[in-house]
């Protein structure tokens, strides 16, 4: 796995109801949410949380994966050892991590960066089989990738994907995998926060934090509750050694279920409803000026015009506060929120509008291709030889990670060879203006380039990072 992530467990504790009925002074304890208890005598901390491993390790796997690289070689290491003056040569390239069987026919469940860029992928079994593995779905934006593998009929153990438990602060968990290739371990914590959406390298993710011991390896390897069942996905975790410091961070059941789900209804891609909101998070300043008595929720700066936020009614200067029941404290919170539900849904959003609270029903929309991408590899005696450039829109946003409200452009998405290179444009710049000429659309661009001449100046200006940036470029 990556060096800076690493798996994690999130589990839930123990339910009991009252054995007598209440009192008048007493409650009535809410049956949908179980109680929970802590260890209460000695005997009690001696249980064993091998019943639940005995259930959930036959489904955990370990997944390899590998890709040849052609190296050029030092010609002037070469000369003075003898060698074939900088002849290239192969070097294969590795990566270990775990994944959790979620069909009995062999459907795999693992981390998207487990299997980036590789070509071949092994699966393990617990009792040491190997397989190889196909790619069903590969979803960089929530980290996860679903793998198949040929088990000739034979019915696999399964681990249930469970998508309803009510995680809580506090709640036991399990963690498993294959930590530095040593082979299959357990490792137990609590659930140490929920819905931590400020952390990690992928744009979609509300990640279940969790104290159990994760380390490199342990990527892609299920975070299990005392039920044995999947309520995460270890992904990364955040440590100044590169290994476990208590600080990791899982992919919850919601998102897993949707990723397969996907796949088995042979989608190759993850298509999420879009919200169409930027925002803030009300902090104690704002919050004053709002006139709330604490700071909570997100404060709208802008709504797309047509997006499902639009449509529903949200307007600049509310505050956002859940969505489908759940607080929204950040925008990235809001865009998971809507994020998980299936396009078509109606979703209930709390809203505060000066004073007053009130629910607004949002309809889950995916994110419009308007303008349509027209994605192109420009080549020529021009600034942009060998970038790939497409138009901007709310879906390349989503998908690129872009900000949709960056208003019309063309979007620089990759650099090959060519002048672009030296040039030093980069992937998820803005091309602006080109000889003072705006650039709207690819076709604009691809117009100005092809009517530059030799040994023409260029001007070309671009936004990088919020700043613009004009230069005089010669080709």
């Amino acid at each position: 796995m990556r060096a800076h992530r690493a798996l994690l467990p999130a589990l839930a504790l123990l339910a009991a109801c009252s054995p007598q009925g209440p009192s008048k002074a007493q409650s009535i304890p809410d049956l949908a949410q179980p109680t929970r208890r802590a260890p209460s005598d000695p005997a009690s901390m001696k249980a064993s949380f091998a019943p639940v491993v005995k259930k959930a390790a036959p489904a955990v796997v370990n997944v390899a994966s590998r890709r040849i690289v052609r190296q050029q070689r030092d010609p002037f290491w070469d000369f003075f050892m003898g060698g074939g003056g900088g002849a290239p040569r192969d070097q294969v390239q590795g990566s270990l991590g775990s994944g959790a069987i979620v069909r009995a026919d062999g459907v795999i469940i693992t981390n998207h960066h487990n299997i980036e860029g590789m070509s071949d992928v092994t699966v393990q079994l617990a009792d040491r089989r190997e397989f190889p593995a196909t790619i069903l779905l590969d979803d960089p934006r929530a980290d996860l990738a679903v793998l198949k593998i040929d088990v000739k009929g034979e019915r696999l153990p399964v681990m249930a994907i469970d998508d309803q438990e009510q995680l809580e602060v506090g709640d036991l968990v399990l963690a498993l995998g294959n930590p530095f290739g040593v082979g299959q371990t357990v490792t137990n914590g609590i659930v140490s926060a929920m819905a931590r959406t400020d952390v990690g390298a992928a744009d979609f993710g509300s990640y279940i934090q969790t104290d159990a011991s994760i380390n490199p390896g342990n990527s892609g390897g299920p975070l299990v509750d005392m039920d044995g069942d999947l309520i995460g996905i270890n992904t990364f975790i955040i440590s100044r050694s590169g290994s476990s410091s208590g600080v990791g961070f899982a992919i919850p059941a919601a998102v897993v279920k949707q990723v397969v789900s996907t796949a088995l209804g042979g989608g190759h891609s993850v298509v999420r409803p879009w919200l169409g909101v930027k925002g803030q998070p009300v902090t104690g300043e704002i919050a004053k000026s709002l006139g709330m008595v604490a700071p909570r929720g997100v404060l709208v700066a802008q709504v797309y015009p047509g997006s499902s936020a639009d449509k529903a009614g949200l307007k600049e200067s509310d505050v956002i506060l859940s969505i489908d029941g759940k607080d929204v404290n950040d925008e990235g919170g809001g865009a998971f929120a809507i994020g998980t539900h299936k396009v078509g849904d109606r979703v209930p959003m709390v809203i505060r509008r000066g004073e007053k609270e009130q629910t607004l029903t949002v309809r889950a929309e995916i994110a419009p291709e308007i303008p349509a991408r027209d994605e192109r590899t420009l080549t020529g005696r021009n600034p942009f030889d060998g970038a790939t450039v497409m138009n901007l829109s709310p879906a390349v946003a989503q998908d690129l990670g872009a900000d949709p409200f960056a208003g019309k452009g063309v979007l620089v998405t990759k650099i090959g060879q060519g002048f672009a290179l030296n040039a030093g444009l980069r992937p998820g710049d803005f091309i602006r203006e080109v000889n003072g000429r705006p650039i709207n659309v690819v076709a604009d661009l691809a117009s100005a380039a092809g009517a530059g001449g030799a040994n023409k100046a260029w001007s070309v200006t671009i936004e990088r990072g919020g700043q613009r940036i004009t230069a005089r470029l010669t080709p």
